[in-house]
């Protein structure tokens, strides 16, 4: 065990706003440690302070020298035109063999690196960030929110080869499923503080949650003492009999101390509108195609979506969930067939980035009232503002100071005080803490009126559906299972193709390699005499021309393989490019090996 990074009486403030206060804490490189706290505790500050994007106040970040940092990044680092391999190459300076073996551990196929990867879907794109950071390989990777917009699959996934990552991390993330599938340490900042727990984060929890109601049983044992020896004190100090025991008994009083129970920040009370229950059809698609002018994404949807049920949407990203919800609510026209809502039905909708529309003058207080339904009294609103953390001046506000989970928690309140009997609820609990997402499952396992969903949370997932919406391949269908099995299929699924091997990209095995992973030179043939330093530098500068050649060739062979609509012919360039690919290699080897015996 190697300490990686050592963090020492770390403050830092903004402001009134104190987010560390004399932190310490010790990262070593034989764990990963799942990182958690309330929203706006300062887990990203102190990420950004450890990359050196920020400064500390006081204290110190020690680096070791061993510590080579890996960084999750948000946004896009790709250039105009550029294929995902051709990023991943030039990013990482790794050769193609190697790209395409990282690659393939989160199922980046032929298509995917071979095509521009700006016209990935979101969750691909993440994939192939994923990939180019474990190219570098960190000995410590930051991941802040990873599980944010990324579908199952690519969850799982990356839970998988976290799980086989030899190196350490630290992992930022409101999943506490993900958290629990992956992390065996907890780092928890509260209060300024920093604690380091050698255990899941359902076992940090639980230790917390007994210490709290230790130091409260001990409070108390405490307090009936104090009261005991203060009504003896005014009994007997005035006698003089008496009055001795009694300065004794002063002493001990003075002895007795409580321990401060530090309070928790309060959590959002949630209540989701009160709807008289209905019954019948909410929804009703009959032949549906939902799609785009240039592109159909799904067809010959017939699915039908009864009041009183909550629907999980699934499926990967780029399926097309996002563009099913916006169809039947009507904010995207039907290529085809149609949308067909029961009677009486008031749909309420939150969707993805809902809370970027706010007008930024507006006032916590002001766009509640104008969302509420006509009639709604003063004090409903400010009860409610209140249940989603938005207390006493809180409400004064304006929207532009509010961070993105406090916009989010916003839009919700002013749906929730809504006439709704439908919510439609696109990603809900992006940008909401593990406490508020908590609060609004069982807000909505309590309404009475229709919920349809997607989410990437599974625990919210597993807590609130009771039927299940599949978006694959084209189709919109009833899943046979409630989403307990839908996630145990899927899991299966990536488990049976990862023990196949089946569909990763062909990649060249790397040169031979020692035990160290040290390249091992090739030894010259049997009969072959050594060369001298001239004759080896002379063939590695012709080796270096030929490989610039053939991995030209290569590169054209595999564009003319891609669009080759013949038969005959793919099959044709097909063996040229795996021609080509077993001269270059052998070509790289035979470079290596001579770079070997130069020294």
């Amino acid at each position: 065990m190697a300490v990686l990074l050592d963090i020492k009486n770390a403050t830092k403030r903004y402001g009134h706003q104190v987010l560390l206060e004399d932190a310490s804490a010790t990262i070593t490189d034989d764990g990963k440690i799942g990182f958690v706290g309330r929203n706006g505790a300062g887990k990203s500050t102190l990420l950004r302070i450890i990359l050196g994007e920020e400064e500390l106040d006081s204290g110190d970040i020690v680096r070791f020298p061993r510590l080579r940092l890996g960084y999750l990044r948000q946004h896009d680092p790709f250039l105009p035109g550029e294929t995902a391999l051709e990023f991943l190459m030039r990013d990482s300076s790794q050769p193609d063999w190697k790209c395409g073996e990282v690659a393939g551990q989160f199922e980046l196929k032929t298509a995917q690196l071979q095509g521009p990867v700006g016209k990935l879907s979101g969750g691909w794109q993440t994939r192939v960030k994923l990939a180019a950071l474990l190219l570098h390989e960190p000995t410590l990777l930051l991941l802040d929110e990873p599980t944010n917009f990324l579908d199952l699959r690519t969850q799982i996934l990356l839970e998988h080869f976290l799980r086989g990552y030899k190196e350490a991390c630290l992992i930022v993330s409101h999943d506490r499923a993900f958290l629990a599938a992956t992390c065996d340490q907890t780092l928890d900042l509260s209060h300024g503080k920093l604690t380091v727990f050698p255990g899941k984060v359902d076992a940090y929890l639980q230790f917390e949650k007994e210490q709290r109601e230790h130091v409260e049983r001990t409070n108390a044992a405490v307090l009936a003492k104090r009261r005991q020896l203060e009504d003896f004190i005014n009994r007997n100090k005035a006698r003089a009999s008496t009055a001795s025991r009694a300065k004794s008994k002063e002493k001990q009083l003075e002895k007795l101390e409580v321990e401060e129970v530090v309070v928790d920040a309060p959590t959002a009370a949630i209540r989701c509108p009160r709807v008289s229950p209905r019954r019948g059809p909410a929804v009703r698609c009959r032949d549906l195609a939902v799609g785009y002018p240039d592109r159909t994404v799904a067809e010959g949807i017939d699915v039908e979506i009864v009041h009183g049920s909550r629907a999980a949407i699934v499926g990967d990203n780029g399926q097309g969930k996002t563009t099913f919800l916006r169809t039947i609510v009507d904010s995207l026209q039907p290529i085809k067939g149609e949308v067909k809502w029961g009677h009486g039905c008031e749909v309420g909708i939150y969707a993805q980035h809902v809370y970027t529309s706010l007008t930024e003058t507006d006032t916590v207080l002001g766009y509640l009232e104008r969302a509420a339904m006509i009639g709604t009294k003063q004090q409903q609103i400010l009860d409610l503002a209140g249940a989603m953390l938005f207390r006493g001046k809180a409400v004064e506000k304006k929207v532009k100071v509010l961070s993105g989970g406090e916009r989010a928690r916003l839009c919700m309140a002013g749906l929730l005080l809504g006439p709704f009997n439908v919510l439609v609820l696109d990603e809900p609990g992006n940008h909401l803490d593990v406490e508020t997402v908590d609060a609004l499952a069982q807000a909505l396992l309590a309404y009475e009126g229709t919920v349809i969903f997607t989410s990437h949370d599974r625990s919210f997932m597993q807590t609130v559906a009771t039927n299940v919406i599949e978006v694959r391949d084209g189709r919109v269908v009833n899943y046979i299972g409630d989403y307990g099995a839908y996630l145990a299929a899927v899991t299966k699924e990536i488990d049976d193709g990862e023990a196949a091997d089946g569909g990763r990209p062909a990649a060249r095995k790397p040169p031979p390699a020692d035990r160290g992973g040290k390249v091992v030179a090739t030894a010259p043939a049997k009969g072959e005499s050594p060369r001298n330093e001239r004759d080896l530098r002379r063939e590695l500068s012709n080796l270096e021309r030929s490989i610039a050649k053939l991995d030209a060739e290569k590169k054209q062979a595999n564009v003319a393989l891609l669009a080759a609509t013949d038969p005959a012919a793919a099959v044709r360039l097909h063996g040229e490019a795996m021609a080509l690919a077993g001269k270059l290699s052998e070509a790289e080897e035979r470079w290596l090996a001579i770079q070997e015996q130069l020294g």
